[in-house]
């Protein structure tokens, strides 16, 4: 019973401008209504016992000058020049049963007097209070009973001013926290429009974003910082996903392409491989003839390898799984290193390979430059059929620009924009002929962006091409790196 109660005040799923209105109104309530309990119950009997007490003093007071007069004329004497100074009404009650009764200049007959409730004294009781209605005003009574005397003496006013003034305060406090939780309601209402508002348009935005209209910008108006921040974080996350989402579109179009690619490039030599391999099966071959399918089966098998290896290369470039170690080392050992391992087959082409070049320091990871270079020299190699290919360098500013130029047929200009694409060729039957997979300038790329550098390339058809691509300049060797 009281849990239905509780989901129907505070339901388990509610608007915020709805939470925000119950939270306040609950908080503001439960202030209202401890400051009504305060007052109704609390404040008023401070006050009716503090009158009591007072009453309590006064009364006592006026019994021991009555208990200082010896007769009733003495008695009522001073009973009036008491009632003369104050609005009261005072009896006395002797042990012998006389009773004086005075009011103003009016010596009272009461005959009920006796009977009222106050002047009904238990044993051990010394004081009696009560309240009623004489003649259509409310009195206050104090009855004392005096042991020592005998006499009852008993002390009546009319209800003072002060209870009065207590009953408007109660009255005026609970019309203030009525109107003061009406405007709590219509503040609380106001503060949540004013939260929620934003948090609709933030959401509305959010929901467009979500069905994939990154496009539409989200605009709060509001003079809060918070929600100014959070519009502009949820705007900057919205350009975040939609360069994200691009991106992913693209490289799902790339990998369809590279799927595409793979399957073709690794089923030509498999295909070429179970040809062979079928051929040399055949009982009636000659000795030249096996030994020719032989070497052309184990050249796809190692076309086929180094598809394989250079895949692998370029996903470990990708994926940083091979850190970048870069180190100072000397750049022309390393044109020296590319002489050894391509002088022969530019030889064997007729081409004069030129790598002659003054000593200077450069920072990067050895083994990848040599592999970058290799690649762009065997790649200006195999795409020329005289002349030279030249690789150079000279220091600019803190840079060191290392260029390979061949004088070879160069490239189209249609193809420049992909050369560096994987499995893209200017000659594809010329390079499939060489035994090229198609990635040696793809893994070019890769390690140069490991090492935050770009490559770049120009060319004229007909002509040449010129590679080019800049490393760190170094001084000197570090002293670590000496020892």
């Amino acid at each position: 019973m009281i849990s239905r109660l509780v989901e129907r005040v505070f339901p388990t799923r509610a608007s915020t401008q709805t939470w925000m209105i119950l939270t306040l109104l609950l908080v503001v309530g439960i202030a209202v209504a401890a400051v009504g309990l305060y007052i109704t119950f609390v404040l008023q009997n401070e006050v009716r016992v503090a009158y009591q007490q007072t009453m309590y003093q006064q009364t006592a007071r006026v019994a021991v000058v009555l208990e200082a007069e010896t007769s009733d004329e003495m008695r009522l004497e001073r009973m009036r020049t008491m009632v003369r100074f104050g609005d009261i009404r005072i009896t006395v009650v002797s042990d012998e049963g006389s009773v004086l009764d005075l009011e103003g200049e009016d010596v009272l007959n009461d005959l009920s007097l006796l009977e009222q409730e106050e002047m009904q004294f238990e044993d051990g009781v010394e004081v009696n209070y009560a309240q009623r209605d004489v003649d259509g005003q409310l009195y206050h009574f104090t009855a004392l009973y005096r042991a020592g005397s005998g006499l009852i003496v008993r002390v009546g006013q009319p209800r003072p001013l002060l209870f009065r003034l207590i009953r408007q305060l109660q009255f005026t406090l609970i019309v203030a926290m009525v109107l003061a939780l009406l405007l709590a309601a219509f503040g609380s209402w106001i503060a949540a429009q004013r939260v929620t508002q934003p948090l609709q348009a933030i959401r509305n935005s959010a929901r467009s974003i979500s069905e994939g209209r990154f496009e539409e910008e989200i605009i709060v108006d509001s003079r809060a910082a918070e929600f100014q921040d959070l519009a502009k974080s949820l705007n900057l996350m919205s350009d975040t996903f939609k360069e994200k989402i691009d991106e992913l579109q693209k490289m799902a179009l790339l990998q369809n392409e590279f799927i595409g690619n793979v399957s073709h490039e690794v089923r030509n030599p498999v295909f070429a491989v179970g040809g062979y391999l079928e051929a040399l099966a055949s009982s009636n071959l000659s000795k030249e003839k096996r030994k020719f399918y032989a070497e052309k089966g184990l050249s796809n098998l190692e076309r086929l390898n180094n598809l394989f290896s250079d895949l692998i290369e370029i996903a470990r470039l990708e994926y940083r799984e091979d850190l970048i170690k870069p180190k100072v080392f000397e750049l022309s050992e390393v044109l020296d290193d590319v002489y050894d391992v391509l002088h022969k087959k530019a030889t064997e082409k007729g081409i004069e390979l030129i790598v002659d070049n003054p000593e200077i320091l450069v920072c990067a990871d050895r083994a990848r430059i040599l592999q970058v270079l290799i690649n762009l020299t065997d790649n200006a190699i195999a795409y020329s059929d005289s002349g030279t290919v030249r690789c150079r360098y000279r220091r600019h500013l803190e840079k060191v620009r290392v260029e390979v130029v061949d004088t070879g047929r160069g490239i189209p200009e249609e193809h420049l924009e992909r050369i560096f694409e994987r499995f893209h060729r200017v000659d594809p039957d010329r390079s499939r002929r060489s035994g090229g997979t198609g990635l040696g300038l793809s893994i070019v790329k890769q390690i140069l962006a490991a090492h935050g550098e770009v490559v770049h390339v120009e060319s004229t058809f007909g002509t040449g091409t010129r590679f080019w691509f800049e490393l760190p300049y170094e001084s000197s060797i570090p002293k670590e790196a000496e020892g």
